[in-house]
């Protein structure tokens, strides 16, 4: 368990660079926005309690109360508790993935070939950023793919195709509680998640509604 007080960001808007890590902690009733500047850029997202980390998003929590394994517009992600973390509110691309998981060096080098080693991945991203507020490797859970387009297939198998993203759309969240928000704006360049040429997005918090 992890009490640890965590900052603020006092960036209220940024734009997150091609394969880079962001976070922020997102106060109670605050909307974030990930806005896909370029289009078809595959977010990676997780989502901790910011008060207590070992609280955290679970997608087997999530996709068993709303019967469906893609997210959009009032899909409500909740943690290992079964509570309520954040709610999509909008949503102008329409479906998100839940389970492709984030690219590592292992990962990539199992399904691209051992000369992928050296590229950068998002779990990388994540083990840089979460050390920020203490969190180590053993804290990473399955995460969503903001934007990416995960199909299955009639017989169970998982396909990564180009997205369904274009320039400008855009998916907001309200946090339910205060929340810790880790994200890498994915690096992977060997299958079209990314539409093999990654780009920036925008990250943008909005104050709660009074």
């Amino acid at each position: 368990m992890n009490r640890t007080p965590l900052p603020t960001t006092t960036q209220r808007s940024a734009v997150v660079p091609a394969r880079a890590a962001w976070s922020a902690v997102v106060r109670r009733g605050e909307h974030l926005t990930l806005t896909d500047l370029g289009g078809n850029q595959a977010v990676d997202f997780l989502v901790y309690d910011a008060h207590d980390t070992a609280v955290r998003y679970s997608a087997p929590d999530t996709l068993h109360a709303q019967g469906s394994i893609f997210l959009t517009t009032g899909s409500v992600l909740l943690s290992d508790e079964h509570t309520p973390l954040m709610t999509v509110t909008e949503d102008t691309c329409g479906r998100h993935d839940t389970l492709g998981g984030a690219c590592s060096k292992e990962s990539n080098t199992l399904r691209y070939g051992h000369h992928t080693w050296s590229q950068h991945a998002c779990v990388d991203n994540f083990l840089s950023e979460g050390a920020r507020y203490g969190l180590g490797k053993r804290d990473l859970v399955s995460n969503i793919n903001w934007y990416m387009n995960v199909p299955v297939e009639k017989d169970g198998t998982l396909g990564i195709v180009d997205g369904l993203s274009a320039p400008g759309l855009r998916v907001t969240l309200r946090a339910e509680t205060d929340v810790l928000v880790l994200v890498s704006n994915c690096p992977q360049i060997n299958n079209p998640c990314n539409g093999f040429d990654p780009t920036p997005v925008e990250m943008t918090i909005t104050a709660a509604a009074s």
